[in-house]
């Protein structure tokens, strides 16, 4: 049998740690454990992913669903009700048990601080909010505004704040809640002083 190098090691080893994610979670994931079932040796992960958090956020991410598009139906309210359900929705996967998991060890562990940093820098960048927000100033809900950054993604905080804080994502309730005494004001005082 021949060495597998390149793509082929590397979904293998992503493979191999999804399947261990999804089976014993983030907390019992081991380099050697994805190792021994991607018929690999630890150095060659660690030469990729240097750390578990760093694996299992390469993992996640080559086993994230395709992303939509955001959410149309007609109204800002309704989008940003839309666009935070399909988000609480995939939290309630294996993603939210890894970042919960991860949340949880940055507190004794630096590098998976960094490694969870920049993973969420990268996935709450705020592009749907803004979408849905453009689409409501075409429609004349509102004025043309240019969200800052903080606004544009302030949807996805408050929805991983529930499940770093709670365990769970938050319900239709909770995400009415937010939608109307927290986000739609947010950018509706965007919009006044645009």
């Amino acid at each position: 049998m021949s060495r597998r190098r390149g793509a082929h090691l590397e979904r293998a080893i992503l493979d191999a740690a999804w399947d261990l994610l999804t089976q014993v979670g983030y907390a019992r994931l081991s380099m050697e454990a994805v190792a021994a079932k991607a018929s690999t040796s630890r150095p060659v992960i660690h030469r990729r992913w240097p750390t578990r958090a760093r694996l299992a956020l390469a993992a996640m991410d080559h086993f994230a669903p395709a992303e939509t598009a955001p959410p149309d139906t007609g109204s800002l309210r309704t989008d940003l009700l839309a666009l935070m359900e399909q988000v609480a929705g995939r939290t309630k996967t294996v993603h939210g048990e890894i970042l919960a998991g991860m949340a949880a060890e940055t507190a004794r562990d630096p590098e998976a601080a960094r490694a969870l940093r920049a993973w969420l820098t990268t996935a709450t960048r705020g592009r749907h909010v803004t979408a849905v927000v453009q689409r409501a100033a075409e429609r004349g809900e509102i004025p043309a505004v240019q969200l800052l950054p903080r606004v544009a993604t302030l949807p996805m905080d408050l929805i991983r704040n529930e499940v770093i804080l709670y365990g769970q994502p938050p319900g239709k309730q909770t995400i009415a809640e937010m939608v109307d005494s927290i986000i739609l004001p947010a950018i509706h005082q965007a919009a006044a002083v645009a």
